[in-house]
């Protein structure tokens, strides 16, 4: 099952140096969900090959306008393009008084349904389920109402040894039953053990995606031993006082987070326009947590790689 994140945004307020603000695409066995919408996404989607008509889901982390201001021109965009499906969009309660304001003053009726659903700031909640992620709320503690999102793949079914099957002759209706975890009788009363047809399935990945927060540890329970986890790095630690009073994270903060919980992997983000050149973020979240990348614009993770 595929299970990508694309990144099509990663600095922070302002887009400078060739970063854009913050927005993602995650490919969850080729349905797209879209986290968070900064200016630019539409363009960063079309430079990445991500097809904005795919998008199926929308997370919005929190109303700062580095994280949403995008969305307006991309919901007009599909409108233009002939969409006709809904389109669920998760975020803060007002974003929906701000978007119908945007529609009505530029008298543009879509041809599509947004079903909203609020996010709650202080409370996990689970906010969608099918049939092959559980999405959580992660309440964060920035300057405003603020969420991470925790992306949960749901446990697959068992795998099949063909060849073992087509040895035994076992007909194709009992495969179902096999995937569950069942046993297959023989007409003649042999009992096969499940083990013995099917192999385990794959450990459900997780993808946490941590927006801006002060380095708290209000939500560590909630995204441990997590296989990817972005964390917003806005500052070097030097400017720890500086990430206190903004209510962002330092590198080292994020990858003392990624040790806490036990995170196979970390994802950096969300830096500070101050900084031209990434490495030294880097160098420094890897002094305490090795297995950290940044959140380079254009790159896929493959989540649990």
């Amino acid at each position: 099952m595929k299970f990508e994140v694309t990144i099509l945004g990663s600095s922070s307020a302002t887009p400078i140096f060739n970063r854009n603000p913050t927005s993602q695409a995650l490919n969850i066995n080729e349905h797209l969900y879209l986290i968070d919408c900064a200016e630019g996404t539409q363009q960063q989607m079309l430079r990445f090959g991500i097809k904005s008509s795919r998008i199926e889901y929308i997370f919005i982390s929190h109303l700062h306008g580095d994280h949403y201001l995008g969305l307006v021109g991309l919901l007009s965009s599909l409108h233009l393009n002939g969409r006709t499906k809904s389109i669920t969009i998760f975020a803060p309660a007002p974003l929906k008084e701000i978007v119908n304001l945007q529609l009505k003053y530029s008298e543009t009726v879509l041809q599509y349904q947004i079903d909203y659903v609020d996010t709650n700031p202080h409370t996990a909640e689970i906010i969608l389920s099918n049939q092959d992620v559980i999405v959580e709320s992660i309440p964060l503690d920035h300057r405003i109402d603020c969420t991470g999102f925790l992306f949960k793949q749901k446990k697959r079914n068992r795998k099949l040894i063909k060849e073992k099957l087509e040895e035994l002759n076992i007909p194709a209706e009992y495969y179902t039953a096999l995937k569950k975890g069942n046993d297959y009788t023989a007409n003649d009363g042999t009992v096969y053990k499940n083990s013995t047809l099917t192999l385990d399935p794959e450990e459900p990945k997780s993808y946490a995606f941590c927006s801006d927060t002060i380095y708290t540890e209000k939500y560590f329970e909630q995204i441990k031993n997590v296989t990817l986890l972005y964390h917003e790095a806005t500052f070097l630690h030097d400017m720890l006082e500086r990430a206190k009073s903004t209510y962002h994270t330092t590198a080292l903060q994020a990858a003392t987070v990624a040790c806490a919980v036990g995170a196979k992997e970390l994802l950096l983000g969300h830096f500070s326009a101050r900084y031209k050149t990434l490495n030294e973020l880097l160098d420094e979240a890897k002094t305490v947590f090795p297995n950290t990348e940044l959140a380079i614009e254009g790159k896929a993770f493959i989540i649990g790689d």
